[in-house]
């Protein structure tokens, strides 16, 4: 089996702090705590041979602690932390997380979480991202499809620097919806410093009767927009056991990605990870 990067994981330790997003009752299977040893076993399965860890909360803690993770293991090859785009000191905050240990490819913000639709487009929030871009880091949109217009105007505005979208944005797949999700996903990827994670599509479609099928719309839409050289796989573990185990995900996206020649296979599993995030070993 190929060696592969996972673009998209988490863990998450309940004894350290309280995760009040994992309170709802449709969550309970995953309220409990995950560490990278219980990836280890699951990714080695899967082929997976390095990761990037992805921030939870919207804490500079946890960013400096999974940096520390990330220091100590050879599986996280890198981490998406988070720190306030919108604090006047967000530079330096940026400087002080890169000269630690581990390696920062990355920041993310829970904009799916603001109420304003047109968070991406306030002028504090895009001085942040250009203290992104200047740290040389990467900036993932975790983003609702009627979030899309207010990314692709930040996206456009700051050419230098690369953008990641999580999870296709989240696009309704239970209810098989396309548009407009569809036609703002490919505005988006006409942008070329804009990558897209193949990731979460699983807990977005029925999460007890998903199929292939239901995916497929979804991934062709984005393997066509951003073409794989711009497409990464990801687990989104361990949110994924919501609907299926890290194992069935990976052979999902391999289904979805049978029809690629064996050098776009590798840059949906590893070669575009390495690319966006400058992360080491060949591209």
């Amino acid at each position: 089996m190929t060696t592969r990067i996972d673009a998209h994981h988490h863990v998450w330790d309940l004894r350290l702090r309280p995760h009040a997003w994992l309170d709802p009752d449709d969550l309970a299977p995953i309220r409990r705590t995950y560490t990278l040893d219980d990836l280890a076993g699951p990714a080695a399965a899967a082929g997976v041979s390095r990761t990037v860890l992805v921030q939870v909360l919207p804490d500079l803690a946890e960013t400096r602690e999974f940096l520390a993770l990330a220091a100590g293991s050879d599986l996280v090859a890198g981490v998406v932390g988070w720190a306030d785009l919108t604090a006047p000191d967000v530079a330096g905050v940026l400087a002080g997380l890169t000269g630690l240990p581990g390696r920062l490819v990355g920041v993310r913000h829970g904009v799916q979480s603001e109420p304003d639709p047109g968070w991406l487009a306030r002028p504090e929030v895009r001085r942040g991202l250009a203290a992104v871009s200047a740290a040389g880091l990467a900036y993932d949109l975790l983003t609702l499809p009627h979030q899309l217009p207010a990314a692709i105007g930040a996206v456009a505005a700051l050419p230098e620097l690369t953008f990641v979208l999580d999870h296709l944005s989240k696009p309704p797949i239970a209810p098989g919806e396309l548009e407009p999700w569809r036609g703002l996903v490919r505005e988006l990827a006409a942008y070329p410093n804009v990558f897209c994670k193949l990731s979460g599509m699983v807990t977005e479609a029925g999460r007890t009767s998903w199929r292939v099928a239901d995916l497929r719309p979804y991934a062709e839409t984005v393997l066509e927009a951003f073409g794989p050289e711009r497409v990464m796989f990801g687990s989104d573990w361990p949110v994924c056991l919501l609907a299926a185990g890290y194992e069935r995900v990976a052979e999902a996206a391999e289904e979805l990605c049978a029809g690629l020649s064996d050098g776009e296979r590798a840059d949906v599993f590893a070669g575009t990870a390495r690319r966006a995030y400058r992360l080491p070993g060949p591209a």
